[in-house]
């Protein structure tokens, strides 16, 4: 008998179950993502009643992705925006200094060190997109990144500490409306200078240790979007100056000058190089910003703020709906992407975070199955008691695949996005010790022409998925041919690229400029949410559509509660029904693969 074992709150308990599908078809849409303002995303569909986490895996493994109990894969030769499934294989990450900043910076607010509210530079919201297993979290962490964080050289928190100045700078000169307001401006912002670099520079009024080229990409940015303002404004000697006078009068470093030269802003040490005991006095930015701010009478970071620490839990739960779950959807939805109110609906909700046609399976002994089990989950990230965010997320047997995540938009220079992908990692590592065959991070689709996703590319060395042979490519042999066309066979690529070297690879420098580039954008990493008039098929004549001629005869269908081979269906049907199941079942196999069109089963009722 065939079994329905997809429901709101992700399936029964069992040993696998079955897969169940409808086949909705080929579909157009409005695309999100160029706004062409034609129906010009275009994809196949499938509804799916029920849905196996083996079966699932493999359909992520062939490009596609699921929209509650709704699944789709982009056809991507056609479509306006050809997206590209993306993983990483975790264990071979590391965290680049942005990312570990996020670390860090979510580290300060928990121990209390750090009130950011106050202290973040405008901007516009800032990522969408998390999980980690359902433990407290104390300040102690001893998760990974936290605790290469702690054994770090005190040089480099003065490098973070420097860094927070001149963003410190930067807002006091956009309060006093020196600089605008309405641009993102970058982060990474203090270098160290190297001892042949100290050579070509002139001499200055002590040893110079630090530098920063802020003023150039800032000016960079202002001539682009205010390309009418004076020359000298926007020069980068003119906006240098400006920070380094604010540095002088909102930030007090008694080892340290701080002067202008031409465009940059150089660091001057008053007393010989610090020894580690002396940067350890240098870089406490809590005291050193504590003691500042209480002469200024700033209450940028209060006294007592230094001695609040707050609690930080991440708990994991089967998919289900959570009242004060869909107030957070709501509260995100409304600020962050500028939804009516009214539209944000509880149906539309759990249709598109909380239903889920994986059919659960619970934890094992034998390190088959994680300790949380495989099936779908909400990630609840809590401050306090609070929930401040909330990860959707599916766990396969390869991987843990992210859906969706929602935030609470007063937490947005927590940048809660980039912190819940790196939890997601760091969970992925972890579990491997209790199930070795999940290993990879599944952050959806990438599509290269579209900028909010350029940032999925920073989780290196991530791998795209070649449309045509279903075989994984590195992004670094990608990039290159996805620069020059949307849509690629990536597979062919990669293999030129490795036997003859016909096209370069992208380069360190090019990565850099591409990561500078994405701190300066939005991000959107969440899979897309279907409305109910573009879940249909389209209604053109299907013989327009080519399928090429395919053995469908094995294809398992489901009819009533039989499954039965089309094979032995095909001579009771009369010619013309036969030709039009003929051609659906070919374009579904087409779509699915031969495979899983034969261990799926296809609802024909």
């Amino acid at each position: 008998m065939m079994r329905n074992e997809g429901t709101s709150s992700g399936g029964d308990d069992g040993d696998g179950g079955e897969s169940v599908v409808i086949d909705a078809g080929r579909r157009r849409s409005s695309c999100g993502y160029c706004k062409s303002g034609r129906r010009s995303s275009i994809s196949h569909g499938l509804w799916a009643r029920s849905l196996t986490i083996a079966d699932y895996q493999d359909l992520l493994d062939r490009g596609w992705r699921r929209s509650g109990c709704f699944l789709y894969k982009p056809e991507m030769e056609s479509t306006c925006c050809p997206s590209y499934t993306i993983r990483l294989k975790a264990d071979r990450f590391t965290p680049s200094k942005e990312q570990q900043r996020v670390f860090r910076r979510m580290q300060r607010y928990v121990d209390g060190f750090w009130d950011g509210k106050k202290q973040e530079l405008p901007h516009k919201s800032e990522d969408s997109q998390g999980l980690s297993h359902g433990d407290e979290l104390p300040s102690s962490s001893k998760m990974d990144y936290l605790e290469t964080n702690e054994t770090k050289s005190k040089e480099e928190e003065l490098l973070d500490c420097l860094s927070l100045q001149i963003e410190l700078a930067i807002q006091s000169l956009v309060k006093s409306e020196d600089l605008p307001c309405d641009i993102q401006y970058p982060k990474d912002l203090v270098k160290k200078v190297s001892t042949t670099k100290k050579r070509r520079i002139v001499e200055g009024p002590g040893d110079l240790l630090y530098t920063s080229n802020v003023s150039f990409p800032i000016a960079a940015i202002m001539k682009k979007t205010k390309p009418n303002g004076p020359p000298s404004d926007l020069s980068p000697k003119n906006i240098a100056e400006k920070l380094a006078s604010a540095l002088q009068q909102l930030v007090n470093l008694p080892d340290f000058s701080v002067k202008a030269c031409n465009g940059h802003i150089n660091f001057y040490s008053l007393v010989k190089e610090a020894t580690g005991e002396e940067q350890n006095h240098l870089v406490s930015p809590s005291r050193e910003f504590s003691t500042q701010h209480e002469k200024n009478g700033d209450d940028m970071v209060p006294e007592n703020l230094q001695k609040k620490k707050r609690k930080l839990e991440i708990h994991m739960n089967r998919s289900s709906f959570d009242p004060e779950e869909f107030d957070l959807y709501r509260k995100y939805q409304t600020k962050v992407h500028n939804d009516e109110p009214d539209d944000v609906t509880e149906s539309s909700y759990k249709r598109f975070l909380v239903d889920s046609p994986l059919i659960y399976i619970p934890p094992t002994s034998n390190n088959t199955v994680p300790p949380c089990g495989f099936g779908s989950f909400h990630q609840q990230y809590r401050i306090d008691g609070q929930l401040i965010a909330v990860g959707v997320i599916d766990v396969l047997p390869k991987c843990l695949s992210s859906k969706y995540l929602f935030w609470d938009p007063d937490l947005a220079f927590l940048s809660l996005g980039k912190y819940s992908a790196l939890q997601e990692i760091n969970w992925v590592k972890e579990t491997q010790h209790h199930c070795p065959s999940l290993e990879y991070y599944y952050l959806g689709y990438y599509i290269h022409s579209c900028p909010k996703m350029r940032y999925k590319a920073a989780y290196s060395p991530s791998e795209l998925l070649c449309p045509l042979r279903y075989e994984w490519v590195l992004y670094d042999f990608a990039k290159p041919l996805l620069d020059r066309t949307k849509y690629a066979v990536l597979s062919d690529y990669a293999n030129a690229n490795t036997q003859n070297e016909a096209l370069p690879l992208i380069t360190e420098s090019e990565k850099l400029l591409e990561l500078q580039q994405h701190d300066l954008e939005n991000e959107d990493s969440n899979d897309s949410n279907f409305s109910d008039d573009e879940l249909f098929p389209e209604t053109s004549d299907e013989a327009a559509i080519p399928v090429e001629n395919a053995d469908v005869g094995d294809v398992l269908l489901g009819l009533r509660e039989t499954h039965i081979r089309y094979k032995k269906l095909r001579r009771r049907l009369g010619p013309a029904d036969q030709a039009k199941l003929d051609y659906r079942l070919a374009r579904y196999m087409k779509v699915v693969g031969r495979q899983l069109s034969e261990r799926m089963v296809y609802s024909l009722i």
